[in-house]
């Protein structure tokens, strides 16, 4: 007689586990179904007759950011957004390199505190913008690439210009997103929009496959063949292809807010800012120093100026922040930093890093107390551990910082004696920049007496790029920008060839404003072509080209280093010509006129305001001027 016992663990696991494969397997089928979109082609539905495509999508996200401006090289893969942004009245600038379209974007993000937006084709189109986009990111400059990719279902399959564009930016941006469905367009730009600006602004890169941007009959006629296989797969794979077809149309065209979401913008805490003002009204010799942090949004530039004035302490600025107080402000000090720094017993850098600019914080005296005000924990602390240690670190907005610091510092004086040493070094300084400048040189013109009669010239409205190497450098010690936000270099990353870019930009901006460019004829060989750029476009800038015929930054340090100038010769080329030669203007400084360095300085202005693009083409000698500089 069997035992009823021995049985019955077995009688149970046969239903248990048909459960368990069910249950399995059901959810795998419902994760497929899922994945396919079946769950939401329930829900909404496909308008196979409508003839709207994603680019329209696109373009209503960057009106509704306030968006004019959207700089592109025009390949196929973006066609439908470039279309759409014209018809809803965005201004489309198509450049003759895509790593200026990028440079053209990022000045508007400075300028104009939102987000400057450049759309570039697939592949090339992309890999062209890397230099750009890594400027962007060290710049911390809001800046949305918009990148064209091959369809969905051909990408890893050998289709033109296919290459893992997202691996590539993962590095360089903040945010990166592929875009799979056209109703995704609209809550993916709205987040890389305001990931861009938040926190520490950068660029963000989102990838537009080209299926999800042309409308629905000519995604079908390409993914769905007019003549399918027969059989039981050419069924499966019918099907199969109308889904995918299904999945990225079906709820395109359902309405969904376009406008920006909320900022996520540090704040100083009031403890922490409570902290500063003790430190600070402790202080005999107070010192600031500003970068390009303290001109971001939200405070405006105006506020910010009127609480550094109240503040009453001696500052350098730096970056962006260059132009913050005029000309000839009492409390701005432009020469011999890294003495001033030494005799400081409290140093404020207020969006400054303690990088190469600052010799990694060597420059710093150990008996100051430091305060440091960033948005960025890692810029904010760097090298702290080795040359240098903060008093008090402070993660969040410059200026909003500064507004609470001067609000906690109301009343409090400094002994003017402090200011006027400083200022008193500055005049000595200055002193020996005239005589350097009318010193001769072995031939053509001396730069410094040049730039001397640029910063004599230069008009109050007017922006100032610069994008090179010596003669920009020495133009750094020379000319004053004229305000706030109206000095673009490309910042800490050192990139040659911002200059076309950044011109394009401020242009635009600015249209009543007069934009100078000061080159080194290094540099300006990557901008030449763009002055193609400005001719179509009719954008009258003004580029001064400082040509010695050579890369004489480099040239300064190789030479007595290792005994040779490879590499670092040029000609004293015709660059006027040249540019001439692409419809725009052409004038020549050089020894035979040099009294007239003025009129030709003017005559250019004018044909500027003519509406002509201007290059004024200045041989220049070798000075000793920037002797012991680094370039590495």
């Amino acid at each position: 007689m069997e035992n009823p016992a021995v049985t019955a663990p077995a009688e149970g696991f046969f239903p248990s586990f048909l459960l368990v494969t069910c249950g399995t397997l059901l959810a795998a089928l419902l994760g497929a179904a899922h994945r396919l979109g079946l769950f939401y082609q329930l829900m909404h539905k496909v308008d196979e007759t409508s003839v709207r495509h994603g680019g329209e999508n696109v373009a209503a996200v960057l009106r509704a950011h306030g968006v004019r401006f959207i700089f592109t090289l025009v390949g196929g893969h973006i066609s439908p957004l470039l279309v759409a942004c014209e018809k809803l009245g965005i201004r489309v600038v198509d450049t003759r390199h895509e790593v200026t379209a990028v440079f053209a974007a990022d000045a508007v993000a400075r300028l104009t505190g939102t987000v400057g937006v450049a759309a570039v084709t697939a592949g090339p189109g992309l890999t062209n913008t890397v230099t750009a986009v890594k400027n962007a990111q060290v710049a911390q400059s809001p800046v949305l690439l918009l990148g064209g990719a091959a369809s969905t279902l051909l990408q890893k399959r050998g289709a033109l210009q296919a290459i893992d564009q997202m691996s590539l930016f993962r590095p360089l941006c903040k945010f990166c997103a592929s875009v799979r469905r056209v109703r995704d367009i609209i809550p993916t730009l709205r987040a890389a929009m305001a990931a861009a600006q938040s926190g520490t602004p950068g660029p963000v890169f989102v990838e537009l496959p080209v299926d999800v941007l042309y409308p629905y009959y000519m995604v079908q006629k390409e993914m769905v063949p007019a003549k399918l296989p027969k059989g039981l797969m050419g069924r499966v794979i019918s099907w199969y292809l109308k889904n995918c077809l299904a999945n990225l149309f079906v709820g395109a065209w359902e309405p969904q807010p376009e406008g920006p979401l909320p900022l996520d913008i540090p704040q100083a805490s009031p403890q922490q800012v409570q902290r500063c003002v003790e430190i600070l009204s402790r202080a005999k010799k107070p010192l600031l120093l500003l970068g390009s942090q303290a001109l971001l949004p939200p405070v405006p530039a105006d506020k910010l100026r009127a609480a550094v004035e109240t503040l009453g302490v001696p500052c350098f600025l730096g970056g962006m922040a260059r132009g913050l107080l005029g000309r000839n402000h009492p409390l701005h000090i432009r020469q011999n930093r890294g003495a001033a720094l030494k005799k400081a017993d409290v140093v404020l850098l207020a969006g400054a890093v303690c990088d190469f600019r600052l010799s990694y914080g060597r420059i710093l005296s150990h008996k100051s107390k430091i305060i440091i005000i960033n948005r960025n924990r890692d810029d904010m602390l760097l090298n702290s551990d080795i040359f240098w240690k903060p008093q008090e670190a402070v993660q969040g907005d410059v200026a909003s910082f500064m507004l609470k610091l001067v609000e906690g510092l109301q009343g409090q004086m400094w002994a003017p004696e402090w200011a006027e040493e400083l200022r008193e070094a500055d005049r000595q300084k200055e002193q020996t920049f005239r005589e350097k400048a009318a010193m001769p040189v072995a031939q053509h013109l001396n730069p410094l007496r040049v730039l001397q009669l640029v910063e004599e010239t230069l008009p109050d409205n007017s922006f100032l790029v610069v994008d090179g190497g010596d003669f920009v450098a020495t133009a750094a010690y020379l000319v004053q920008p004229r305000g706030p936000l109206r000095w673009l270099d490309p910042g800490a990353f050192g990139t040659l060839g911002v200059g076309a870019g950044f011109a394009l930009g401020a242009k635009l901006c600015q249209p009543d404003a007069e934009v100078w460019c000061l080159f080194g004829d290094g540099a300006f060989g990557y901008s030449l072509i763009e002055f193609d750029t400005f001719v179509r476009h009719k954008i009258p800038v003004m580029a001064l080209v400082g040509n010695d015929a050579g890369w004489t930054q480099i040239s300064r340090e190789q030479v007595p280093r290792l005994g040779s100038n490879v590499a670092c010769g040029l000609a004293y080329t015709d660059y006027h010509k040249a540019a001439m030669g692409l419809g725009a203007q052409g004038l020549l400084l050089s020894r035979e006129n040099e009294d007239h360095v003025v009129k030709v300085l003017r005559d250019g202005q004018q044909q500027c305001r003519d509406g002509h693009p201007v290059v004024i083409n200045i041989l220049i000698g070798r000075t000793d001027f920037r002797d012991g500089s680094i370039s590495v």
